[in-house]
C-alpha cells in the first residue's frame, strides 16, 4: 500500500468519524469545531488529488472563513453551552431511514453509471491567468460582482440572525 492510499483512508476515516459527530453532538460549539475538522480533512483530499487551488479555497473560504462565522456567532449570542434536547425517537427513526434511502439512491447511481470517456470530447487545458481573471473580474465571466453581493447577503442574514437570537423574551 502506497503512502496516498494511506492517507486516503486516514482523511476518509477522519472525515466520517467527524461527519457522524457533527451531527450527533448535543453541544453546539463541539458541533462546529467538528465541523471544522472535516473541511480541513476534505482539503487535504483535494491536496491529495493534486487540485492545489481547490484545497487552498477549501480551507481559506470554509475552513476559515464560514466556521468561524459560525463560531463567533455563537459566542456573540451567548449560546456556548446551550445544549440541543435529545431528538424523539420518531424523528430520528425517520433521519436514519431518509439516511439509508440516501445512500443506496446515491451508491446505486453511482455503479450504474458507465464512466467512459466520449470520443471526440477534448480536454480543455487548464490556465490559472484565465482562471483568475475571472475571479477577479467585473466584464463578462467575472465573478467579483456576484461574489460582493453574495457578501453582503451573507452578511445582512448573519446580523439578522444575531439580532433574533439576542432577542429578550417577554
Amino acid at each position: 500500500m502506497t503512502l496516498n492510499v494511506v492517507m486516503f483512508y486516514l482523511l476518509s476515516g477522519v472525515i466520517l468519524t467527524f461527519s457522524v459527530l457533527t451531527v450527533t453532538s448535543r453541544k453546539m460549539l463541539r458541533a462546529a469545531v467538528y465541523l471544522l475538522f472535516v473541511l480541513v480533512a476534505t482539503s487535504g483530499l483535494y491536496f491529495l488529488l493534486k487540485f492545489q487551488f481547490l484545497a487552498a479555497v477549501q480551507l481559506t473560504l470554509y475552513a476559515g472563513g464560514i466556521v468561524v462565522l459560525i463560531i463567533f456567532s455563537i459566542l456573540l449570542t451567548s449560546h456556548i453551552s446551550e445544549k440541543f434536547k435529545k431528538p424523539e425517537t420518531w424523528k430520528l427513526w425517520m433521519g436514519i431511514t431518509a439516511f439509508v434511502l440516501g445512500s443506496a439512491l446515491a451508491l446505486w447511481t453511482l455503479l450504474s453509471h458507465n464512466f467512459v470517456k466520449e470520443p471526440g470530447v477534448k480536454e480543455i487545458p487548464v490556465n490559472m491567468h484565465v482562471i483568475g481573471n475571472q475571479l477577479l473580474g467585473v466584464g463578462k465571466n467575472g465573478f467579483a460582482l456576484p461574489f460582493e453581493i453574495i457578501s453582503l447577503l451573507l452578511l445582512a442574514s448573519m446580523v439578522a440572525a444575531i439580532v433574533i437570537a439576542k432577542k429578550e423574551k417577554n
